[in-house]
Parts: structure tokens; sequence; C-alpha cells
């Protein structure tokens, strides 16, 4: 007989990918010691290369910062690199430069704590199986959110944009896990604490149903920006139920015709350097 297999572990949902985030900070020279020097990301050589903006590539997301009033998550950005010993030795060769900032960092053994020097919080893993096989990314962002807001805001995800979401129990908190990528995913934690107000950060999704998801939301009066053919956006996540707000995020979403979708990012090897230099090493390239 055929081996038999699971074909529905392999479904995706609606979003296929969580392209970037945008988070808007006051200093691109800081921003350059933090993200290039310290966390060994790239910039992107070619889109967005003046002044006033820095596109920072992270395997097939990205990280947009235009000069502007510092944005902040209230939440944890996870992210994936290939080594974290040689992580945190770059963070303590940076950590001079960036004195009188938030930024600090603490190596947890299994992930490293690290605070940007706005404050934006991010947990640093090494590769795994558990997240997905992922070298270099990003894999999840974890938002706090009121309590009793998280089943709602999975309904939304699966009923709004045709994404995988459930509502699960971790830790002792109601969490809404919105798988919106291969290995990525978006977290809503139910928290006690006193959420800070929206400040306008935003993230894109990539969906391969576009036009449905448009019109659910614009029948409820939801889309806050028709951009162009490719593109649309909205803020506000509701309970499919009765329209209740549960939580403030601006989506900028994409269909898979866009023409910036699945374009090939360059990512550098950051353990290369003038001193060690190796042949045919500067770009990272997974596993050597």
């Amino acid at each position: 007989m055929a081996q038999r297999f699971d074909r529905a572990k392999e479904d995706s949902g609606n979003s296929v990918q969580l392209e970037h985030l945008n988070l808007r900070q006051p200093d691109q020279r800081l921003a350059t010691i933090f993200y290039l020097m310290g966390m060994g990301f790239t910039r992107d050589p070619y889109l967005v290369v003046g002044v006033d903006n820095m596109w920072i590539n992270i395997g097939r997301s990205q990280i947009h910062m235009p000069t502007g009033e510092p944005q902040r998550i209230h939440g944890t950005i996870g992210l994936i690199v290939p080594d974290l010993a040689q992580l945190c030795a770059r963070l303590q060769t940076v950590a001079p430069r960036l004195e009188g900032t938030q930024f600090r960092f603490t190596d947890r053994s299994d992930f490293v704590e690290v605070t940007c020097p706005w404050g934006n919080q991010f947990r640093v893993h090494a590769p795994s199986e558990e997240l997905g096989g992922m070298e270099l990314g990003l894999p999840y962002v974890e938002f706090l959110v009121p309590i009793g807001h998280a089943a709602g805001i999975a309904k939304f995800y699966s009923t709004a944009i045709g994404a995988h979401a459930r509502c699960e129990t971790t830790r002792g908190a109601q969490v809404a896990v919105v798988e919106v990528g291969r290995a990525q995913q978006l977290i809503f934690r139910e928290s006690e604490e006193k959420l800070r107000e929206y400040d306008g950060h935003h993230l894109q999704l990539y969906l391969a149903d576009f036009s449905g998801p448009h019109r659910f939301l614009l029948e409820r009066g939801l889309i806050t920006e028709e951009s162009n053919q490719y593109q649309y956006r909205f803020k506000n996540i509701v309970d499919p139920a009765d329209g209740r707000l549960l939580f403030t995020l601006e989506h900028e979403i994409r269909c898979i015709t866009h023409p910036l979708y699945a374009r090939p990012l360059v990512n550098r090897n950051p353990a290369q350097t003038n001193n060690n230099y190796t042949r045919n090493r500067d770009a990272f390239a997974g596993a050597l």
C-alpha cells in the first residue's frame, strides 16, 4: 500500500508571508550601529538607500525604519540568527556606542533578549526545527492585548483574512496564534498590563486571496487606504460577530502579483570580515 501522508499539515492558509515591519526611529546612525553592526543584519543595497529611511533585510523579511518619532511595539519581535554567541560578541562590541539609549541585551542561554536604542524588545533564537528550520528571519511578532480579546482576534484573522488561526492557553494566558507565512506567526497574548497608546507602526502581509478579505473589510468600513491596484490597508481588528474593536494595528495588505512579491533579498554573512576573509563567503548561505 502506498504511504499515507497528512496533506493538511502543509496547508498554509491565505496569508503567505509576513514581509516587513515598519518602525520609525529618529537616528539613522544609531540604527546602523544597532541593526547592522550589532545585530549583524544587512541594509538593502538597491532600494531606499538615502538618509531618511532604511530597509533592513533579515532573511526573507525586512524591518523598515523611516526617520521620525520612535515607534514601539507593545510586545516582542522574534528573530532568528545563525549563531547566538557571535551575536552577543557583536552586541558587546557596539554597546559603548549605544550608551545613553535604551539598548541592552541578556543572554538567556537558549535565546538572547535584546532591547533596541528606542525600546523595542527582541527575542533572538538560534535555528531550530521548532521554529520551522529557518536559519535567518522573522518567525513571529507577539503583541500584548487586553484580557478577553484573544478569541475574537483569532476569529477575525480566520474569518476576515482566511489565515489559519487558533486560540490556546500558554503560560497561563489566552493567546491567539495566527499563521501568516511559512514558519511565521502573529501572536496576541492577553495581559493585564496597561497598554501604550497605538503609535502608528505597521506590518505587511502578502495574501493569495486578495479580493475576499478586501470585500469583508470594505463592507464593514474598515479599509483605511486604497493604495493602488496591488495594495490596501486597514487598522482595526474587530470581532466578526458584533464588530467590537479588539486591537488596533495597521496592516499593509499586498497581493502575490505585487511587483515586490518574492523579491530576492541580499543577506550578508556577518562573520565575514576583512581580517578573517574567506573567499566566496560574503553572502549568507545558510549552514555551511
